[in-house]
């Protein structure tokens, strides 16, 4: 279970992440913008996965916002303090254009280790109760 919550997690941060880092990338902005862009939009695409599945089982709006940060911010977090400490701390990978293949090589590294060390946090929060456990009775 813990598996599954973290890869449709990992679903909407890469979304985010990728469309991120392009966006950035491709209009040359500065690495820290990029990289701010990159994770605003992994946590809009992250929450916006669930929401998705929460607003389906005809929960109004606002409930449905605050069972989907509930569900996902701890998450979310934990993958994207991973997934962008890897791209920081890769040599050349913040300098990486789109026509690269380490910024490709890089952001799937990134994204895996992000899985890695997520799901056990999932898998500690569920067993809590919490994270990912709060969206079950909308399913």
């Amino acid at each position: 279970m813990a598996a599954k919550a973290t890869l449709h997690c990992l679903t909407g941060c890469a979304i985010g992440e990728v469309l991120g880092m392009i966006v950035g990338t491709a209009l040359g902005w500065g690495n820290v913008a990029t990289m701010v862009l990159a994770i605003v939009l992994a946590f809009v695409f992250g929450y916006a996965l669930t929401l998705r599945g929460i607003l389906a089982a005809g929960v109004d709006p606002r409930t449905a916002f605050r069972v989907a940060l509930a569900a996902d911010t701890v998450s979310i977090a934990v993958m994207e303090l991973i997934d962008n400490g890897v791209i920081a701390l890769w040599p050349g990978a913040m300098d990486a254009q789109l026509s690269q293949a380490l910024f490709w090589i890089v952001l799937a590294v990134s994204l895996a280790a992000a899985f890695v060390v997520t799901t056990p946090v999932n898998k500690w929060l569920i067993g809590r109760g919490k994270g990912h456990a709060v969206v079950h009775p909308y399913h």
